[in-house]
């Protein structure tokens, strides 16, 4: 790690977070407002995140005695793009801006080493000597952009080969010279009553007990087998349980609806939003997906998970701070269908 410049921190400095998207890595990102309230518990944090991420964040907003995120400031910069010639959407840039620089910060930390998130760093109001950390180098299989170095004045080098929650860990505890959080120090994600107290969501058809099966990701390679699902969505029905199907566009609707013609019982929802998604999580018996992020939203929330890699390192995002968690195969080498039925029924009441 980088050390220079020299920070001094005040009991109460004006922090910012820079994590744009998605939403695993907005989730891994979390556990450093934890970090940072337990040994500064007076400092502002901010967060800059993504609109589209929002919900994730405000169950840490600060409320009464209990301090989180001070402010969550929307980055519109998906959409944006799809309007650069609109007048509207420079309107919304500069009043993105103004509300940033609102607040003049004695740290930056950035977590996700990419363009569009340093230049959120050179955005921000920061005070004369402040610290902007960011990533050194790139970590295998995540996405990273060296022109992002030139926007930080502490440049954190981390392993190649290291764990989401542990590279923001490392970036954060080095723009502090703090000595190095590690995994003696469980990471925390959100508050043990905030995943207790969703209420039951009313989908139709809906049956208690159920499994959710998240088939779907982004990337294609790293999907498991259809034929494997239907192997296990079968042991799954055989036991009692409900297989619940979900889903996030047409394409992987029409994977749910295969899938559940095979599963005797099987449930295609309607889609749901992230903010349903914590209700439908909170109430499953258990969480069984590839490696997408709604599958590390069951992980950080603490409920019985089985994460499934087949094409990302299992070290990248694995869920190891929990014994409820199981994480199978790795990358170029899925799991078998017998060994999630397996790790799913060690979960299973």
């Amino acid at each position: 790690m980088s050390n220079l410049p020299t920070s001094n921190p005040t009991s109460s400095p004006n922090i910012l977070l820079v994590k744009l998207s998605s939403l695993g890595d907005v989730l891994h990102n979390l556990p450093i407002v934890w970090d940072l309230r337990a040994r500064l518990p007076d400092a502002r944090i901010d967060w800059v995140v993504e609109e589209g991420y929002v919900h994730l964040l405000e169950p840490l907003l600060s409320k009464g005695e209990f301090k989180g995120v001070d402010r969550i400031i929307p980055f519109g910069l998906r959409r944006w793009k799809k309007n650069l010639f609109k007048l509207e959407t420079w309107k919304q840039f500069f009043s993105f801006k103004a509300q940033l620089q609102t607040v003049q910060y004695d740290y930056v930390i950035e977590t996700q080493g990419l363009l569009k998130s340093a230049l959120v760093c050179a955005l921000a109001k920061k005070s004369k000597d402040a610290v902007v950390a960011g990533l050194a180098n790139a970590t295998q299989y995540s996405g990273y952009e060296p022109i992002a170095r030139w926007f930080y004045n502490r440049n954190v080098q981390v392993p190649t080969d290291c764990h989401a929650v542990d590279r923001s860990r490392r970036v954060m505890c080095s723009a502090l010279d703090w000595p190095l959080i590690d995994r003696t120090n469980a990471p925390v994600f959100y508050a043990e009553s905030f995943s207790k107290s969703f209420a039951q969501k009313n989908i139709a058809g809906l049956k208690k007990p159920y499994v959710l099966c998240f088939h779907s990701t982004a990337r294609e390679a790293k999907r498991w087998s259809n034929q494997n699902w239907i192997v296990l969505g079968q042991a799954l029905a055989s036991r009692g349980y409900q297989v619940v199907l979900p889903w996030g566009n047409p394409a992987e609707r029409a994977v749910s609806e295969m899938l559940a013609q095979k599963i005797p019982q099987a449930l295609v929802p309607p889609a749901f939003s992230i903010e349903d998604a914590f209700s439908v999580i909170a109430h499953t018996a258990l969480t069984i997906g590839v490696d997408t992020g709604l599958t590390h939203l069951a992980a950080v929330l603490g409920k019985p998970t089985v994460e499934i890699y087949c094409d990302s390192p299992r070290w990248k995002t694995e869920g190891y701070w929990a014994k409820n968690i199981c994480n199978v195969g790795d990358i170029g080498a899925p799991p078998s269908a017998s060994e999630v039925v397996d790790a799913s029924m060690s979960l299973l009441p």
